[in-house]
């Protein structure tokens, strides 16, 4: 995987200013971003989030995940540490199945599949994503072992395995609603992810 920085600026947010750093995949042409607040280099292993692009929970508010809050929640605890960084994968919309399959996997669900029946009943993988991308990013921002922010074993599985050293996985806990109980019950009871929003 050959990733190149094209650019970086500031980026003010009402969580406060962030760095963000423009890269793209040399092969694909792949755009991604990465937030990063402080030092990210050091002894002390910095808080990172590895985030998949959600266009409908993050821009139109979509209540059927938890995406947004996600982010957010992952922003203000950056900024309350002053340290840390929001690696934002693009092209991981709907688990790397694109907008319009999400969409599609959404009237399945509307019909009473979970997601990852919908998906197996439109012929797509449950989870498609990829993480050497992330690995790469970091690397290029001097970042090698991290404590990572995320409900997902696969994510801290995947990072070790190109080359990222998760010291410490950190519970990312929202408030479940009625819209989205049954996927992150799908999430923690047949995709292993280790919280439990329902205690």
């Amino acid at each position: 995987m050959k990733i190149e920085r094209i650019v970086s600026t500031r980026l003010p947010t009402p969580h406060g200013e962030f760095a963000i750093h423009g890269f793209r995949e040399s092969d694909s042409g792949q755009e991604h971003v990465v937030l990063s607040m402080g030092d990210l280099t050091g002894d002390e292993p910095p808080l990172v989030r590895v985030h998949s692009e959600c266009v409908t929970g993050e821009v139109f508010g979509s209540l059927r995940c938890d995406c947004r809050p996600q982010l957010e929640s992952a922003m203000q605890r950056i900024a309350s540490l002053g340290r840390g960084a929001i690696v934002y994968m693009r092209g991981h919309e709907g688990r790397g199945i694109g907008l319009v399959q999400k969409l599609r996997a959404y009237a399945e669900q509307d019909a009473g599949a979970d997601t990852i029946q919908a998906n197996a009943q439109l012929g797509l993988p449950i989870d498609a994503r990829r993480y050497d991308a992330a690995a790469c990013m970091l690397r290029a921002l001097g970042v090698h072992r991290i404590r990572l922010l995320t409900n997902n074993p696969l994510k801290v599985a995947a990072l070790g395995e190109f080359g990222i050293e998760v010291v410490e996985r950190e519970p990312s806990l929202t408030a479940p609603g009625p819209e989205n109980e049954r996927y992150l019950r799908t999430k923690r009871d047949q995709m292993g992810h280790l919280a439990d929003w329902f205690d």
